[in-house]
């Protein structure tokens, strides 16, 4: 497991296990964590490619400043994973390029 266990100065508060689907895999996390969290935990080291380059990007800042994180989330593309909360169920997507906005929701009109 990639996960931090125990750290002498941070304790780690674990939510309820939640299984979620990442590119139509399901997986397990705990609820609340973040969604890169539990990603990194189930060993997805890329998250996604840059625009330019097509170069892989992981887990960097872990706090939204950076756009090495995007991914699609139920259908939203854009969404910073690093501060998304994980939950039941979700749906996250590698985001291909900048991301569609005018991307329907699933669920959402036509």
């Amino acid at each position: 497991m990639l996960r931090i266990q125990e750290h002498p100065i941070l304790r780690f508060q674990k939510g309820r296990p939640v299984r979620f689907y990442f590119d139509g895999k399901e997986l397990e996390g705990y609820e609340g964590e973040p969604i890169a969290a539990a990603l990194h935990a189930a060993g997805v080291k890329v998250l996604r490619e840059s625009a330019r380059f097509y170069r892989p990007r992981g887990f960097y800042c872990a706090i939204g400043n950076c756009s090495s994180c995007l991914m699609i989330v139920d259908g939203e593309p854009n969404v910073r994973v690093c501060t998304e909360k994980l939950r039941e169920g979700v749906r996250v997507q590698t985001q291909r390029g900048k991301g569609d906005l005018r991307q329907i929701k699933a669920g959402e009109g036509n």
